[in-house]
């Protein structure tokens, strides 16, 4: 009752949401159709004295980690509402994407963070194809229509065509941290090479800006009375059951090497 009487003063209030998982165009991890709901809330309910956000993610898909950063910091402006970013176990390629969306980044001793780079993984099966006997018949009406076919040798066109946008979405990644991180970033080191950096050693070179946990670090900032509401995306029954359909399974597959690739 407190809070809604108007000459007492009411504590802080941090708004927390909680991004985990890989990053996807598809419903089986963070996007920006599920996650908008979620963030417009979490920027508008309560009139927030900040916005935290609990990120555990490998990365993914390059355009959803830029349309949710730029859904955070659209509000973030537009509400003048700071954003705090809290590392976990892991905030690499679009999950440091998605960490730049915070005015300042914090991260546990072990937090892994980092890898600014762009990459594409593909398989090549047309020698397979021939040993067991199966030919392939693929009929397309322009040249590039069928590249990087994993069923037909590979042509060298089509593989600098591929490095070719990624480059180009490399280079709009490094614009993107950049522009966040400015000045914080050491000068001497190169990190824009994929590599990661883990705690401190992330702070060192500016890639975040402390070693600290969500909760005691918003408490220092606004107050130890400070209250706590979270937000996250919706989980269905199905998922929390496990993975019922084969297309659930092969996400669930697909996330656990992402964290893998980390050591997680």
């Amino acid at each position: 009752m407190r809070r809604w009487i108007p000459f007492l003063k009411t504590t802080p209030l941090v708004s927390v949401i909680r991004l985990q998982g890989s990053i996807s165009n598809s419903s089986r991890g963070l996007d920006d159709i599920g996650l908008g709901p979620v963030i417009e809330k979490a920027f508008s309910r309560g009139k927030p004295a900040a916005v935290a956000l609990e990120i555990n993610s490998p990365g993914g898909s390059p355009v959803q980690s830029s349309l949710i950063a730029a859904r955070i910091r659209r509000l973030a402006e537009d509400k003048g509402i700071p954003v705090y970013a809290f590392v976990e176990d892991v905030a690499a390629s679009g999950g440091y994407w998605l960490a730049c969306a915070g005015d300042e980044i914090y991260v546990d001793r072990g937090s892994i963070i980092g890898s600014i780079g762009v990459i594409s993984a593909n398989f090549g099966a047309h020698e397979l194809l021939g040993k067991v006997g199966v030919e392939r018949r693929v009929y397309t009406a322009g040249k590039s229509k069928s590249m990087l076919d994993p069923f037909v040798p590979e042509k060298a066109a089509d593989v600098k065509r591929l490095k070719g946008w990624l480059e180009e979405l490399h280079g709009y990644f490094i614009d993107w941290v950049k522009s966040r991180r400015g000045i914080k970033l050491a000068q001497e080191a190169d990190l824009f090479t994929g590599e990661v950096w883990v705690g401190q050693k992330g702070v060192d070179v500016g890639l975040a800006d402390g070693i600290g946990h969500l909760v005691p670090t918003m408490k220092k900032k606004f107050g130890k009375e400070t209250r706590f509401r979270r937000y996250g995306q919706k989980v269905s029954i199905a998922q929390r059951l496990g993975a019922r359909i084969a297309g659930d399974a092969l996400g669930a597959v697909e996330e656990r090497a992402s964290f893998a690739r980390f050591g997680l």
